[in-house]
């Protein structure tokens, strides 16, 4: 590597990568036990493989990047305890963005200003709920936005989780 750190850009990145991921595949392993067609049974395998290669190369950039010092408290510990509304919580957070960017390309796929007037409603819909997300997991400490160190410690603690599972 180049630079003694990455860039903060990426590294953020990084983070809704692993996170997304992460919380993907704890639902596609729990999911799967529930499936009896062989042809989705291959699918869903075939995602898992991918998806644990993909944390695994993700995690390995973990050590290059930027951090703060930390005040020494045990934030893997405390966000085990939440693990539940955590998990459930991300998943929520992550399915609200994926509508954002799902409905912000469609709108400028329209060419009915009816539709349009829709998608961009519910973009707005969509906007509002992963506010309201994020605030609730701010507020309960389950997403420490402003604290880098306590989010990446995070991410490498639910990535091990999700490949463990």
């Amino acid at each position: 590597m180049s630079n003694e750190h990455l860039a903060w850009h990426e590294t953020l990145e990084i983070h809704e990568l692993v996170a997304f991921q992460s919380n993907g595949l704890m639902k596609l392993k729990k999911a799967l036990a529930e499936i009896e067609n062989q042809d989705l049974i291959k699918l869903y395998k075939t995602a898992i493989e991918g998806i644990t290669s993909n944390l695994m190369e993700l995690l390995q950039f973990y050590p290059d990047m930027p951090r703060e010092e930390t005040n020494g408290e045990n934030w893997t510990e405390a966000r085990e305890e939440r693990r539940s509304p955590g998990f459930h919580a991300g998943d929520l957070l992550g399915l609200a963005k994926t509508s954002v960017r799902n409905y912000a390309i469609a709108i400028t796929e329209t060419a009915t200003p009816e539709v349009r007037q829709v998608l961009k409603k519910h973009l707005n819909n969509g906007v509002d709920l992963h506010a309201r997300v994020f605030h609730y997991m701010e507020k309960n400490g389950l997403y420490p936005a402003y604290d880098l160190e306590k989010l990446l410690t995070g991410d490498v603690q639910l990535a091990r989780k999700a490949l463990k599972e």
